[in-house]
């Protein structure tokens, strides 16, 4: 298709032309032929190529592909829950890891019973939760949300019913340091119960078996709050028919029976002394040394009668001292002659003193019928 245009306004840029209804077109100066001014009249042809326009359809698509093979053919998959152990009060649930594609994480949360129960915290890493402080003998249903840049995708639920008290299906055992013979033993109590046991500390792992606080299992059992019991606790079960607290069996709980010799608090002999009792007898080590500590306890009982006596002649002493203290205090009253009034030493009638005695210390007082020189002393009976 040929066109003839007049040339307007010609410009460094762009050049104004004119069709011959009047029209003004915007063209670019450098696609016009030299020298052209104001006038000049140009013939523009106008064709459609196809076959460039073939070649750029086949460039797009292949672009396209690109594009969606990168990052359109993936989609992120939804998550696959199951559970993996279950007790009387928790549960341990596991899935397979995420897959993503090309989409960006949002969040992986945990729902039961219908309701949000939290979410999962790194859930690219974590492929597993325990849920703890659930009800004996009670049915729960848990499912998993994925929700990405991609949507939002939601796994099956999963109905698990927690174990009665009689059932030790779900107790998962990890053992630490114990002697051969115990080791033994625990294996077929565990055997016979029902429970299992695992090698390593796991978070599935209910109890950790052990007599002796030390080890790298230890240490990671007691980091994840797992209860570190003594294999008492498990023949307890065993014999009970059903689970048991494990306050009383704990690692360092203390043991009935006797107290040790740490527990009693010792007594000092002079504390023995003091008392009257007599010390502790020796413990016997097998070789007749306690026998032969025996005359030293009779020598000890009868020190402690020697100080009981000693005791009761100490108090009859003391007794006789406050009544010579008595006497000498009623002795230094003299009796002043006839008619001549007597006074204490702050200066108050001699009367005064005499209302502070006790009217049985006056009843005491008597005079010496002896007195006839014109002295009148006073003899206080005691």
């Amino acid at each position: 298709m040929l066109v003839s245009l007049t040339v307007g306004k010609v410009d460094a840029g762009v050049t104004v032309l004119l069709t011959p209804d009047k029209r003004l077109i915007e063209f670019p100066s450098i696609l016009l032929p030299p020298n052209i001014a104001s006038g000049s009249i140009v013939d523009i042809t106008v064709a459609r190529n196809n076959a460039s326009e073939s070649e750029a359809d086949k460039r797009f698509s292949a672009l396209q592909d690109q594009i969606y093979g990168s990052f359109g053919a993936g989609e992120p998959s939804t998550p696959i829950l199951r559970c993996r152990n279950a007790t009387q009060t928790s549960v341990v649930l596991e899935w397979d890891p995420i897959e993503l594609a090309t989409a960006d994480l949002i969040s992986l949360s945990l729902y039961r019973n219908g309701q949000k129960a939290g979410n999962i915290p790194r859930p690219l890493h974590m492929h597993s939760t325990k849920i703890s402080g659930l009800a004996v003998d009670t049915e729960y249903t848990f499912y998993l949300v994925l929700r990405t840049s991609a949507g939002t995708f939601s796994s099956k639920q999963v109905t698990v019913r927690t174990h009665k008290m009689t059932d030790l299906s779900g107790v998962t055992i990890t053992t630490g340091i114990l002697p051969s013979a115990t080791r033994d033993s625990l294996a077929k109590a565990v055997e016979r119960i029902g429970a299992k046991l695992v090698d390593g500390v796991r978070i599935d792992t209910t109890h950790f078996v052990t007599t002796e606080g030390r080890g790298i299992a230890w240490e990671k059992a007691v980091e994840m709050n797992i209860p570190v019991v003594r294999p008492e606790w498990v023949e307890a079960c065993e014999t009970n028919g059903r689970i048991l607290g494990v306050t009383k069996f704990y690692l360092d709980a203390l043991r009935p029976g006797p107290p040790s010799e740490e527990q009693v608090p010792r007594t000092e002999p002079s504390q023995v002394q003091q008392k009257g009792l007599p010390p502790d007898p020796p413990a016997d080590n097998g070789d007749g040394e306690a026998a032969a500590r025996k005359p030293r306890d009779e020598d000890t009982e009868s020190e402690s009668e020697e100080s009981e006596s000693d005791g009761q002649e100490e108090k009859a002493r003391y007794e006789a001292e406050q009544k010579v203290r008595l006497e000498d205090k009623e002795t230094q009253k003299v009796a002043l002659r006839p008619g001549q009034p007597s006074f204490g030493k702050d200066g108050s009638d001699d009367e005064d003193e005499d209302e502070q005695m006790g009217k049985d210390e006056k009843k005491k007082v008597q005079p010496s019928p002896s007195a006839g020189d014109g002295a009148s002393f006073q003899d206080v009976a005691l």
